[in-house]
């Protein structure tokens, strides 16, 4: 049989397709008719092209495949060199930069001092494979962080070696996470001047306020220490102090030491304190008087979370004042507001003005107990309330509220006070005439003459323009010699820019009031200690016979 030249090509290119296992997508009789010569001929070449392109494609695998083969190996390869330089590298030659940067972008002198590290661990507390992911370890010892030029003592802070690991996978969200941060032996000396420059205030560069915020976020974990030292040096305050912190042995429950009646308030109002972890001792001196107490906070933790209390608890004695206080801080970073439970004594209320600024008459040894609540950022002025407190003054009783605004141009207190026996002896420091030795006890320095029966000790009147002050006092029973037939008092006391007015002034005498209501604006002591228009009026009801 004789094929023509289109029949023989065509019938070697299908052998070699079934040789290759590759069967024709289209079925041809052998026997070729002459006028079908043309389609034949055009099958022909698409066959070829498919097998052509079948040739191709395994051709393109395999360079595909070579090329992730050396793309794999070159990653490993890099990932290697970067392991061994990371682990190899001494961390130390970039302390020169490391400080300079810093202190270009604090304005303070800043040094790590000793050694520079990166330790390389993993996170097992994670668990599944990002537990395998190692995150580093940074180490440093013997940091400094320089004072402004104006202070008078080079270091404002001192560290003696830090710890903390940075985690990897968070960044990949923009988040810098540090689980935990390790201090040792950290000290810091704050000092302020009596023009208000202050070494904690950074002159640190204004940001653009239509500039977005970041969107990168920092999360600070647990923050641990053995133990820290603290000196205070206010000239605004007359304060020098020292506070060593140091961590408690174990956690302190805040039923513990407010009680469980208060813990059980403070849970109702959803707001659940954390434990006490941190006790602090101070030493020192405020206002030129001796000071000293011991104290317990609330975990460094407590401090991130502003809706979340902060537990304080102190104790406190300035000169003859002693302090107690227990409660909770709300957003202790910028001093929110307070809810404490306070237990005060002294050795007379007068002695309160130097601490407090808060003018308030001499008087006998006195104590109380009351509920302190603050709100420090009110904007009418911070405002502090010392609600139901109960105590006693000399040997009376003395029961009420008070409140103080720290408003302008001057702060104000006021407030209901109520005693329901007054001793009339215990009203005596009122005036100056308590005895010398009582005098002497609660800070007085006047010495009152023999041959003299009216006090000779002056009014502190400077003090009278401190502040203003509209309170209440009613004294429902006055015990007192037989000499003055007073059976009760009642008084309603306005301190206004310096001048005091008693509005009015009455006591219950011989079944009837004795008193003065003031008939004119004018009728007040003013505050250079003049009694302008004062006037008693009796008002003695006559028995019925």
């Amino acid at each position: 049989m004789r094929f023509t030249c289109v029949e023989r090509v065509f019938i070697q290119t299908l052998l070699r397709a079934l040789q290759r296992g590759c069967w024709p997508l289209v079925r041809f009789r052998i026997q070729i008719k002459p006028s079908a010569r043309l389609s034949v001929e055009h099958s022909c070449r698409i066959q070829r092209a498919r097998v052509g392109a079948l040739f191709s494609g395994e051709s393109r695998m395999t360079r595909s495949r070579k090329i992730f083969a050396w793309t794999g190996a070159t990653l490993l390869v890099v990932l290697a060199i970067l392991v061994i330089v990371l682990v190899t590298f001494d961390w130390n030659r970039i302390k020169p930069t490391l400080n300079e940067k810093v202190s270009e972008a604090l304005h303070r002198p800043f040094a790590i001092n000793g050694d520079l590290d990166v330790r390389w661990t993993r996170e097992p507390e994670l668990g599944g494979w990002r537990a395998w992911v190692p995150s580093p370890h940074f180490v440093a010892d013997d940091l400094t962080l320089g004072n402004p030029e104006w202070s008078k003592t080079p270091q404002m802070v001192t560290l003696k070696h830090v710890e903390f690991r940075l985690s990897l996978l968070p960044l990949l969200a923009q988040q810098v996470v540090i689980p935990r941060i390790d201090l040792t032996g950290p000290e810091a000396k704050l000092e302020r001047l009596a023009d208000g420059r202050a070494n904690w205030v950074f002159d640190l560069p204004k940001s653009d306020p239509n500039a977005e915020p970041s969107k990168w976020v920092v999360d600070i974990g647990a923050i641990k220490f053995d133990k820290g030292l603290v000196s205070f040096n206010d000239q605004t305050l007359n304060a020098n102090l020292d506070v060593v912190i140091d961590l408690l042995g174990k956690p302190i429950p805040f039923s513990e030491i407010v009680g469980s009646k208060e813990a059980q308030k403070a849970q109702e109002k959803g707001a659940v304190p954390q434990d006490y972890a941190f006790g602090l001792a101070v030493t020192g001196q405020y206002h030129g008087q001796k000071l000293s107490g011991t104290g317990k906070v609330g975990g460094l933790l407590a401090l991130k979370d502003a809706s979340q209390p902060f537990p304080v608890q102190a104790d406190v004695k300035v000169g003859d004042t002693h302090a107690v206080i227990a409660g909770t801080l709300t957003d202790p970073q910028n001093l929110g507001a307070l809810d404490l439970r306070l237990k005060l004594s002294g050795a007379s209320l007068s002695n309160l003005y130097p601490l407090t600024g808060v003018t308030l008459p001499d008087s006998p040894a006195y104590s109380t107990d009351g509920r302190l609540i603050a709100k420090l950022h009110d904007p009418a002025g911070a405002n502090f309330r010392y609600e139901g407190f109960n105590g006693k003054i000399g040997n009376s009783d003395i029961h009420g509220d008070l409140g103080y605004v720290a408003s302008q141009p001057r702060p104000k207190l006021s407030g209901v006070l109520v005693s329901n026996q007054l001793l009339f002896s215990d009203l005596a420091p009122l005036i100056g005439a308590d005895s010398n030795a009582a005098q002497k006890k609660r800070g007085g320095e006047s010495k009152q003459p023999s041959g003299k029966v009216l006090p000779v000790e002056e009014f502190q009147t400077d003090r009278w323009r401190a502040m203003d002050a509209d309170v209440e006092f009613t004294g429902k029973r006055i015990v007192q010699s037989p000499d003055l037939p007073f059976t009760d008092l009642y008084t309603h006391l306005i301190l206004n820019d310096g001048q005091l007015s008693l509005e009015p002034l009455r006591f219950g005498v011989a079944g009837g009031k004795l008193g003065y209501p003031p008939r004119r604006p004018q009728q007040a002591v003013a505050g250079q200690g003049e009694a302008v228009g004062a006037q008693l009026q009796a008002q003695a009801a006559v028995p019925d016979l």
